[in-house]
């Protein structure tokens, strides 16, 4: 039996191009429906983070990844999210599931883009913003 207050485990992929533009999906739903965020998801029962990642990344983005290292966490609310580096093995790209969009974006774009709360901020303390 879970509590309200029991954190909601969540995973984060930070997938990069080869022009190291980090991938970024519009989400389609709360929390921060039509804002811009890394693509990724909970966790669900009896998975592992890394089957967790792989699921959520091409259901939102249509691209196929290999997890890598874990970059951080953070908690929004009850989700505590762990963000993982990923490297893109196959797919095209196209928002699907909950998102309403996905692209890369350079730092330009996210200069430019209205974000989820503290992304750059995140992404600035792991040394993982796009160039």
């Amino acid at each position: 039996m879970t509590r309200c207050d029991d954190p909601v485990p969540c995973v984060g992929g930070l997938a990069y191009d080869a022009k190291n533009r980090l991938l970024l999906i519009r989400r389609g739903n709360e929390p921060g429906c039509g804002l811009w965020s890394v693509p990724g998801g909970r966790v669900e029962t009896g998975e592992s983070d890394e089957q967790a990642l792989v699921r959520e990344m091409t259901e939102e983005t249509g691209l196929t990844v290999r997890p890598g290292e874990l970059v951080g966490r953070v908690r929004r609310g009850p989700y505590v999210i762990a963000d993982y580096r990923c490297t893109v093995t196959g797919g095209d790209l196209r928002a699907g599931d909950d998102a309403h969009d996905a692209r890369w974006c350079s730092a330009a774009d996210l200069a430019a883009l209205p974000l989820v709360d503290e992304l750059v901020e995140t992404l600035a303390t792991w040394g993982a913003l796009p160039e």
